[in-house]
């Protein structure tokens, strides 16, 4: 991963790109709806769980008032009344609330003092307890689910900490020893620069004596998990691989509580991912996927839902008949269906489908994104959104009344402010394969004959999407007189497996034609766009893209590429990703032609081919800085 930097194709160095931000487009600029010091006071719900009666509802608020990272707090709802209060001092940040079956009691990850991990509090917010210290990893592990999960009896919860690894002594001495594989922690982590080779597993803690047991060990790591309704047996997930460092495979695994003791549920080539029991304990739902390779930064294949019998057997993919990804699932109350996401066409719909088949019933349709989502023993539906006009917020939804919204976190902030329209269109593709989606968020004022700016973002995955649900950034944009294009180029999801896979072996390649038409077609629809003052950006993939666009293309006067890939050979040799590339090209980089292909494709080659062919245009009189020009001139004479 790189930092993030600004380029300007065929400048020397970074002033002329920075100071033409500052002057170029911010010359101009509108009067503001928003400007970017807003966000501080911006607020959005997380994750939300209904009580087993409904009346309540545990929710998190995500904080942006402080420096670091945004934060949680966790507040609940007396849905009568539409009041919440805060648990605890609502002050300390704390998340991810999980109901006892019975509804007194409301479990959490938070802190208490100086002491971090499982607490529980009363369903009013109240006598807040410790339970148990819960630890984590900074190691990739992608597609994790539950961590907190209760006894059908309410006695205990189970939850996931971790413990140090046979790794940890030698890494953490001096000389540091590093051994595994797998040496790089994640992206999301922070600053750390090494895998702290910690180990998750499984814990148990009585909540009368608190007394805590361990119920896994070992080199592997225990994760998403769920208390089967008999009380015997918890689910769970876990790379049980002899190589697990260098191939990712989740199978699904039941723990027998009293003695420890594990089955195994599948042994298959492809991944399984958030096992939970139906209500009855007699079968088990899971997201899955199909082939023999993925990786722990993304998948080119969609995961669909599965559902199979309690021991492992008839496996079925039932959320087949939606050519989609899918995500988010939990059982209906009765156990003969079951809801969960679906990415369609740049927004998240949430979806009813029966177990034995049939056509999926959505549930919540609208425009925008659902994010997290609870559903009580009587059906009612909790589940936070992301519109157009707004951060996510609490919504509530009952039978077949429309829903409900419990919360306006943003009203003050809001309130008045002009916000850029949303609009999709549609193109050809640059080879007549596909029809490509992009979403232009607009200035928030067009008038008359005025010329707008347009940033191009670009988003990461290959395989995710843009939509039309509320974007910051984008709207700060438009308060400044810009509007923006985020183009869902193949490879995106939300169209189809076709349309994801047609990336395949193809990186920086018609992906990124995509990108260009869409601009081209922007231009050409909406005769405000200044064609002088386009600027390009994005993050991961999107940083690729964004990387290698500006030396395809020299229509674009500022660039800033975040955290993007501009060499696909070293990439591929440093990053945890370890089976990224090879998912992508059907192939070991070192195989065949390939790490040729790699090279062509990486952006700093493509770069370095720009200013080796621009002849006496960018000889070394013209650069002013002895140092530089003395390695640009190593570089003509190496590479001509």
């Amino acid at each position: 991963m790189h930092a993030p930097q600004c380029f300007a194709r065929h400048s020397v160095g970074l002033l002329t790109l920075c100071m033409f931000i500052l002057t170029g487009f911010g010359a101009s600029a509108k009067a503001q709806s928003l400007a970017s010091s807003d966000l501080s006071r911006f607020r959005f719900v997380g994750g939300v769980q209904l009580s087993p009666d409904g009346h309540r509802a545990a929710y998190t608020v995500i904080m942006y008032d402080r420096p670091g990272r945004p934060y949680p707090l966790l507040s609940i709802m007396d849905l009568s009344t539409q009041k919440s209060v805060p648990v605890g001092d609502g002050k300390a940040p704390a998340g991810n609330p999980r109901w006892s079956p019975d509804g007194k009691w409301v479990a959490f990850q938070g802190s208490q003092g100086e002491r971090h991990g499982l607490l529980v509090a009363r369903a009013d917010g109240s006598d807040v307890n410790f339970l148990a210290p819960m630890t984590g990893t900074n190691s990739p592990l992608p597609g994790s689910g539950e961590e907190i999960t209760w006894s059908p009896d309410g006695k205990q919860i189970a939850f996931i900490s971790s413990t140090p690894g046979a790794e940890s002594g030698q890494a953490a001495g001096d000389p540091m020893v590093i051994t595994r594989y797998l040496y790089k922690p994640d992206a999301g982590e922070g600053m750390t620069r090494f895998n702290d080779n910690q180990r998750l597993h499984i814990f148990v803690v009585d909540l009368a004596s608190k007394r805590i047991r361990q119920l896994t060990t070992g080199e592997t790591d225990e994760h998403s998990i769920d208390w089967s309704p008999d009380g015997n047996e918890i689910l769970f997930a876990s790379n049980r691989e002899p190589n697990q460092d260098e191939f990712f495979n989740y199978d699904i695994f039941a723990l027998c509580v009293s003695d420890g003791s594990i089955r195994r549920l599948t042994a298959t080539e492809y991944n399984e991912y958030e096992p939970l029991w139906s209500p009855d304990g007699k079968r088990i739902v899971y997201r899955g996927t199909r082939r023999g390779l993925t990786d722990r930064e993304t998948t080119m294949e969609d995961t669909h839902v599965w559902v199979m019998n309690a021991d492992g057997t008839d496996r079925r993919e039932i959320g087949a008949v939606i050519d989609n990804r899918q995500g988010a699932l939990q059982w209906a109350p009765d156990g003969n269906s079951v809801y969960f996401t679906v990415q369609e066409r740049g927004s998240v719909h949430l979806v009813r489908l029966s177990i034995s088949g049939g056509k999926p019933d959505y549930i919540v349709n609208e425009i925008g994104a659902v994010g997290s989502w609870s559903m009580a023993k009587d059906g009612a539906l909790a589940y936070s959104f992301t519109s157009p006009r707004d951060m996510s917020e609490l919504y509530l939804k009952s039978g077949t009344g429309s829903p409900r919204k419990l919360t306006d976190l943003n009203a003050d902030i809001l309130k008045g402010k002009q916000l850029g329209e949303v609009e999709s269109f549609t193109f050809t593709s640059n080879d007549n394969k596909f029809e490509v989606e992009a979403f232009l968020t607009k200035p928030a004022s067009v008038a008359g004959t005025s010329k707008h700016p347009l940033i191009v973002n670009i988003h990461g995955g290959p395989h995710g999407q843009n939509g039309p649900a509320f974007n910051f950034k984008n709207q700060v944009y438009a308060a400044r007189g810009w509007a923006t294009l985020n183009v869902n180029f193949r490879g995106s999801a939300g169209y189809g497996q076709k349309f994801a896979d047609a990336v395949f072996g193809d990186q920086d390649g018609n992906e990124g034609q995509d990108v260009l038409y869409g601009v081209s077609a922007a231009v050409r629809r909406y005769l405000w766009i200044d064609r002088e003052r386009m600027g390009i950006e994005g993050v991961s993939y999107g940083g690729q893209l964004t990387d290698w666009l500006i030396t395809q293309t020299n229509e674009f006067k500022a660039a800033v590429p975040i955290a993007g890939i501009s060499n696909l050979i070293s990439y591929n040799y440093m990053t945890y990703y370890n089976q990224y590339e090879e998912m992508e090209f059907g192939q070991f980089l070192h195989q065949g032609n390939l790490t040729d292909v790699a090279w062509e494709r990486s952006a700093l080659r493509a770069e370095l081919g720009l200013w080796l062919n621009v002849g006496d245009a960018l000889s070394t009189r013209q650069i002013k800085s002895p140092a530089y020009a003395g390695l640009f001139r190593k570089l003509i004479d190496e590479n001509a």
